[in-house]
């Protein structure tokens, strides 16, 4: 059973960069067709696919977040990283790290698996 478990600062400046961490256990991040994506759910809305790095290391973007966000993997460590900067308030959120066994990525999705998430609070 894979299991994802994200960790952060949880309070960040604004303007300042954030920095996340997916450690997985239970399975590889690379084992194929595996699509291992950031998904965001602000206070009251719905969840927002924030991007995704598949099996083979490949990374896409929501169009929105692209030129504030970037994810990288340790393959030694089986750990996935995400990073955005210029922090705005509106960034706070419930931030998650899923995955899905079937290359599938984006809104549409039904992961299979969910880390439980890592509150992420933009305030000075």
């Amino acid at each position: 059973q894979v299991q994802l478990q994200e960790s952060g600062p949880g309070l960040v400046k604004p303007s300042q960069t954030l920095s996340l961490t997916c450690t997985v256990s239970g399975g590889s991040i690379t084992t194929n067709y595996y699509y291992w994506s950031w998904i965001r759910q602000p206070p009251g809305k719905g969840l927002e696919w924030m991007g995704v790095i598949v099996y083979s290391g490949i990374t896409h973007y929501s169009p929105s977040l692209k030129s504030r966000t970037s994810i990288s993997r340790d393959n030694a460590k089986n750990t996935l990283y995400l990073q955005m900067n210029s922090l705005k308030p509106e960034d706070t959120a419930i931030y998650y790290c899923a995955a899905d066994r079937a290359s599938c990525s984006g809104s549409g999705c039904s992961y299979d698996y969910w880390g439980q998430g890592t509150q992420v609070t933009v305030s000075s």
